[in-house]
């Protein structure tokens, strides 16, 4: 390598070449044509050159002179850091040293040279090989005897390439179709996995000979004369082997690139790539904080790398189901890079996926203003828009990423999904017959482009739709939807009243005229709250969580106190913290189950805790919160609901707690679970500056209070011990669905309702009666109060 001197004369020569008007200083458009020219074989977009000259003059502001740009220490700082490598750009550019440079020049250490310099016969067929990543002034080979094991690695793929293509075993597989998950895999600043996914037969005797050799050249790199000379032979390797999709062995060679330099940002980064791939997303993440936590210990040196770590950081956490945590490392790669049109995208489908749908939108929005072609972007904020109901500008932005994607399976099947919202019914079935065309076997589509056919009326074509699915799997929503389409057809002469999916003709009552049987029998209004409280319950998993893990976590969890806009002291913590200890009481959930439970319970709960907008939600009361639709005794729901106010600053260490906080607490439950009540309500808790206080007596008192307190959580019991009665052949006379639950049977007509519709006032048109008594039936004999889930269309 170049000692000092003659690095300091080769920047000076470079320096020198590109200061076009003699100023003292690169301007961006001196550094453009720099970058440019010492990468001939890139073709830079103008966003990614903007990309590269934003974080070079952010980086080296110290060095950056007014107007006239980057000056000569800045430059050279630059190749110091890393950034460059000083003899390839050199020689790249075609320079030389005056005959008085070369005398002060020293001799270049013959252990190490520049990728280019020393490979001057083959240079065209290796740039060609490893273009993918040689390319870059941070991924060079430096050492001659790398380059050879390159080229004997490559000879060895080929051969096992040949080997396997002869017998069938190769396979290259397209995944165009689907949206990428915008991952980084190199340095380069956009640069995705190959489209084409290729799967190697590993259980042959041609991939253990493979193996076999390819441990004779990893032994040979970690016999080199320097660890140096190892770390880049095993990070060769590693990026060789990644290029061809042998990811198993990519990782070992990156693990092994670790040993050698532990503080090096990039074998960890690369290591991360590869477990992130072979599905190990916990794994991935601890690379990703390793590459992480050395990149900030470098300082500037590894600065152009942080973007990328923060964004294949959050896609590792996605993969682990903690999406807000992965919102705040893409909003970090934003941040560093303005310009990073991925990190906005995948921010803003992040942002979808936690229920935040307004921020989501700008954020994909602004990924669109820098990529106008991104079909992905323009998928996800047609969703953003239909969920914020602009469902006309949705399609308009759905069909955007059609034409720009005609194969895009995310786009067709949302749009068809959103015609189904809309009962454009026809429209919809043609959106999932183009989902068919370019995957046959997707069972969802095949479905629903049955319950949309009959939507259309087109009874025949949805029968012949159905039994296609039946081929495709035997999941029993085909069954349920079977049946419901048998039922219907019994009832051809019933003229439609405007319902989706097939629902028959139904008048809405209005509540004053339902009365019931018996005290027993559930109030349609309660019944309707206990429903929506009991779906909120399903969604989120909470009903299988053990109250008493609520108790754990506030014994365990240690929270500094903090201050609120009022000086109260609270033990707030920040929304990904709050992830982390969901994904403590959710364990049992997988990833994207969890996902779907963080959403539900930050659009339903964290969205009222966090009124301010800070992002910190007070730990105590959300505790207190959750605790009534845990798992558990009621009994004991409601003491841990007590501790967990007890818990908090101003009523740790008594056996009371103040009368306002119960106050707030009943009145955020009944605004969370029952917002009809408790919207206006919470209005009237600011302010209050009662100091009394009160015992778990009282507090048990205020919570069952039927009027004005959290009385609703005896029917919410009911229909957690009930939901699963089944009657029969009974099916409700509306929605022609099998009940499920409890049955309310009309005491006049003798006619049926299942929950769902009876909560929701729907009768029979037949059957105009000036008021409607009702008796619940928990199961066909008996009439008693359990009651049921609803059981609605797929």
């Amino acid at each position: 390598m170049a000692t000092r001197g003659s690095r300091s004369e080769k920047v000076k020569r470079i320096f020198q070449q590109f200061d076009n008007n003699r100023d003292g200083g690169l301007n961006r458009d001196e550094m453009a044509a720099l970058v440019v020219a010492v990468n001939p074989r890139v073709k830079f977009s103008d966003e990614q050159i903007n990309a590269i000259l934003d974080e070079v003059f952010r980086t080296y502001g110290e060095f950056i002179d007014g107007e006239r740009g980057l000056t000569y220490d800045g430059l050279l700082r630059t190749y110091d850091d890393g950034a460059g490598d000083v003899d390839r750009d050199f020689d790249a550019l075609g320079l030389e040293l005056n005959t008085d440079e070369a005398k002060g020049a020293s001799i270049v250490s013959e252990a190490s040279s520049s990728s280019i310099a020393d490979e001057r016969v083959t240079e065209s067929q290796r740039k060609q090989r490893t273009a993918a990543w040689a390319v870059s002034p941070h991924h060079d080979i430096v050492f001659d005897d790398t380059w050879k094991l390159v080229d004997e690695l490559d000879i060895l793929l080929k051969r096992l390439k040949s080997k396997q293509a002869k017998d069938g075993k190769f396979k290259n597989d397209n995944f165009d179709a689907y949206s990428d998950a915008g991952w980084s895999r190199e340095l380069g600043p956009s640069a995705e996995l190959s489209e084409k996914r290729v799967y190697w037969e590993e259980s042959g005797p041609d991939y253990a000979i493979f193996v076999k050799e390819l441990g004779a050249l990893r032994s040979r790199s970690d016999g080199a004369r320097s660890r140096e000379e190892a770390f880049d032979g095993q990070m060769a390797i590693g990026r060789v082997l990644y290029e061809h999709q042998l990811f198993k062995e990519a990782f070992i060679s990156f693990k092994r690139s670790c040993e050698l330099q532990p503080t090096d940002v990039r074998p960890h980064f690369r290591a991360g790539n590869c477990l992130y791939v072979l599905g190990k997303c916990k794994e991935a993440k601890d690379e990703f904080l390793l590459a992480l936590e050395s990149a900030e210990a470098g300082g500037n040196q590894w600065g152009y790398l942080l973007p990328q770590i923060y964004v294949n950081l959050g896609i590792a956490l996605e993969g682990e189901g903690m999406v807000l945590s992965a919102c705040e490392y893409y909003r970090e790669a934003a941040i560093l890079c303005p310009t990073h049109f991925r990190a906005l995208k995948l921010l803003g489908s992040a942002l979808f996926g936690v229920g935040e749908y307004r921020a989501a939108a700008k954020a994909l929005e602004e990924a669109i203003f820098m990529k106008p072609d991104y079909a992905d972007a323009h998928c996800d904020l047609a969703s953003a828009l239909h969920a914020l109901g602009e469902d006309e500008r949705a399609i308009e932005v759905f069909q955007k990423a059609i034409d720009l994607n005609p194969g895009h399976i995310d786009a067709l099947y949302n749009l068809g999904g959103l015609y189904m919202d809309l009962g454009r019914f026809q429209r919809a079935s043609e959106m999932y017959t183009r989902v068919l065309a370019v995957w046959p076997n997707h069972w969802r589509a095949q479905l629903n482009k049955a319950v949309s056919l009959l939507g259309a009326g087109e009874t025949e074509e949805a029968k012949k739709a159905l039994k296609e699915a039946l081929k495709m799997t035997n999941r029993v929503e085909l069954h349920d939807a079977i049946y419901h389409m048998k039922q219907l057809q019994k009832k051809k002469k019933v003229k439609s009243n405007g319902g989706a999916n097939g629902e028959g003709a139904f008048v809405v009552v209005e509540p004053s005229k339902f009365k019931t049987v018996g005290e027993k029998t559930t109030l349609r209004q309660d019944l309707g709250n206990a429903i929506q409280i009991r779906a909120f319950q399903r969604i989120t998993r909470l009903s299988r969580c053990d109250v008493d893990l609520l108790k754990k976590e506030m014994s365990e969890t240690d929270v500094p106190v903090s201050y609120s806009g009022g000086g109260v002291p609270q033990k707030s913590i920040r929304k990904p913290n709050l992830e982390e200890i969901l994904r403590r009481l959710l364990r049992f959930l997988k990833p994207e189950t969890f996902q779907g439970a963080v959403k539900a319970i930050n659009e339903r709960i964290l969205s009222v805790l966090d009124e301010t907008g800070s992002g910190r939600v007070d730990l105590g009361m959300f505790y207190a919160v959750l605790a009534p639709i845990c798992n558990g005794h009621t009994d004991k729901r409601k003491r841990i609901a007590f501790d967990a106010l007890l818990w908090q600053p101003v009523n740790e260490g008594s056996s009371q707690i103040r009368k306002v906080d119960a106050v707030r607490y009943i009145k955020l439950l009944r605004a969370i679970y029952v917002p009809s009540h408790g919207i206006s309500e919470m209005l009237e808790v600011h302010g209050e500056t009662d100091s009394s206080m009160v015992s778990f007596s009282e507090f048990l008192a205020m919570f069952d209070d039927p009027d004005w307190g959290f009385g609703i959580m005896s029917t919410l019991l009911k229909l957690e011990t009930g939901d699963r009665n089944r009657h029969g052949r009974q099916v409700c006379s509306v929605c022609r669905y099998p009940v499920i639950g409890s049955r309310f049977k009309e005491v006049k007509s003798r006619f049926s309702l299942c929950n769902q519709c009876y909560s929701e006032g729907k009768v029979p048109p037949s059957f105009k009666q000036e008021e409607y008594k009702f008796k619940e039936y928990g199961s066909e004999d008996k009439c008693i109060c359990f009651t049921f889930q609803s059981h609605k269309a797929p």
